[in-house]
């Protein structure tokens, strides 16, 4: 057996490197073989610009598939939801493991939950699918609150909280699990009041499409229940055509009694940032087997909510 290190390229953020880490840990299992761990800087990393500026969390990407397409590294880790929709030439996307809970979370002064904060509440958030969501509920329930764009790590966004600027932030529950901080978590909102990202609190392990053992090995770690909701949402996401930083919430979750599931449901909604406007519906259909007939539900669904008038509350579009 080959023993020599297999090289994982990430981000060098806390929690880049802490699901790298846990994803290396996973590989060296599965292929009896040491993995190291190679930090790659990427612009979305220094610039301190907007994300949504700077064209989205895309720009993480980048840099790792540059390296994997040099060869520098032999696979890396993504945060799924970052990555974009189409696929590029010359790379596999070999596993995605076990998802992480989908939900999105408060971490709030005073150990307030969601519905508890005060009138005028100052709620950070860099997400315009947070905001178009929060906004909207705030609307629908004759609730007083403010978004407020924020950038930042996680320490970064709590400490806006600790020291008063913000009653709360948003964050990804499965980013916080990661790291180990989820006893800070306040509240966590209800999938029917926010809808994560497509891919939200799932990863994504890629690596050169020309290395078939390295994909058969990393393939071990693959969950296809997993796979196939991420790739209906991400499906709904790319037939909106829109990009990582549009308002866009999805979720495909299984249904069924017990350990049997029966069929999956996606759920999709576009919003305007200020939550005046949004598109939200759901499909339900037998669980995909492949990958065609996953991309197959995303693209329906897609489909009916552009008939609904999705298009126009992206920004993306001159109508």
């Amino acid at each position: 057996m080959n023993s020599k290190a297999l090289r994982l390229g990430t981000r060098r953020s806390k929690l880049a490197m802490s699901q790298s880490r846990q994803v290396a840990d996973a590989v060296s299992r599965v292929t009896g073989r040491p993995v190291e761990l190679v930090e790659i800087t990427t612009y979305g990393d220094t610039s301190r610009e907007h994300l949504a500026q700077i064209g989205g969390t895309g720009v993480f990407v980048t840099a790792l598939r540059d390296a994997l397409l040099r060869g520098e590294v032999d696979f890396a880790v993504h945060s799924l939801k970052d990555l974009p929709t189409a696929q590029p030439e010359g790379l596999a996307l070999a596993a995605v493991p076990l998802r992480e809970d989908p939900r999105d979370v408060i971490v709030a002064r005073d150990a307030l939950k969601f519905t508890d904060l005060p009138r005028g509440a100052r709620i950070g958030t860099g997400s315009p699918r947070r905001m178009a969501q929060l906004n909207s509920y705030a609307r629908s329930h004759g609730l007083d609150m403010e978004t407020v764009p924020i950038r930042g790590n996680v320490d970064t966004r709590i400490r806006y909280v600790r020291e008063g600027e913000l009653d709360a932030v948003v964050l990804a529950a499965a980013g916080l699990n990661r790291i180990g901080r989820s006893d800070e978590v306040t509240d966590f909102l209800s999938v029917d009041t926010v809808l994560p990202a497509p891919g939200q609190g799932a990863l994504a392990i890629e690596c050169a499409a020309e290395r078939a053992d390295l994909i058969a090995a990393l393939g071990e770690l693959d969950d296809p229940f997993t796979r196939a909701a991420v790739t209906a949402e991400r499906s709904l996401l790319a037939a909106l055509e829109a990009g990582c930083s549009a308002p866009v919430g999805a979720l495909a979750d299984l249904l069924g009694d017990g350990q049997i599931a029966k069929e999956m449901r996606l759920r999709g909604i576009v919003g305007t940032t200020d939550g005046s406007r949004t598109v939200q519906l759901s499909t339900t259909g037998p669980v995909p087997e492949t990958y065609d007939q996953a991309m197959a539900l995303g693209r329906e669904l897609a489909a009916e909510m552009l008939a609904q008038g999705a298009a126009g509350l992206m920004g993306e579009r001159a109508h």
